[in-house]
């Protein structure tokens, strides 16, 4: 590996496959961009006064920290971060304004992506006991 390759990957991590199951399960996560490793979840965790974030996402790209499983859970909590960046250009000041004042777990942001990750997975259980 060269030492472009190298630095490239510390910064920006190297890209990482969805799994096609996952994509069978859950379509929309086909919008994400993944990455392993890389800069911002070591900035994300610094914020937080940690090693690192599972995950920070910076518009479609998610970056997951090296250990971090690409599970459901963690995906469709990043892909809410997807859509707040979709739905207005100032959605990095709002967060980081957010965070401020509410800290980070008691952001709303985040309390909206955990609650949409959970609704999405409890209705994919749902569809899926109907099913059996």
């Amino acid at each position: 590996m060269g030492i472009i390759t190298r630095i490239r990957a510390a910064l920006i991590g190297e890209p990482e496959p969805l799994a096609d199951e996952l994509l069978t399960r859950y379509p929309e996560l086909g919008r994400l961009r993944l990455r392993r490793g890389g800069l911002p979840p070591r900035v994300g965790g610094w914020a937080l006064g940690r090693a690192t974030v599972a995950a920070i996402t910076l518009r479609r790209w998610v970056f997951l920290a090296p250990g971090a499983p690409a599970q459901p859970p963690l995906l469709l909590h990043e892909l809410r971060h997807l859509q707040q960046f979709e739905s207005s250009p100032l959605f990095p000041i709002r967060y980081l304004w957010a965070s401020f004042r509410h800290g980070y777990h008691d952001n709303p942001f985040e309390a909206d992506a955990r609650e949409y990750s959970a609704r999405r997975l409890r209705a994919r259980e749902t569809s899926s006991a109907g099913a059996r």
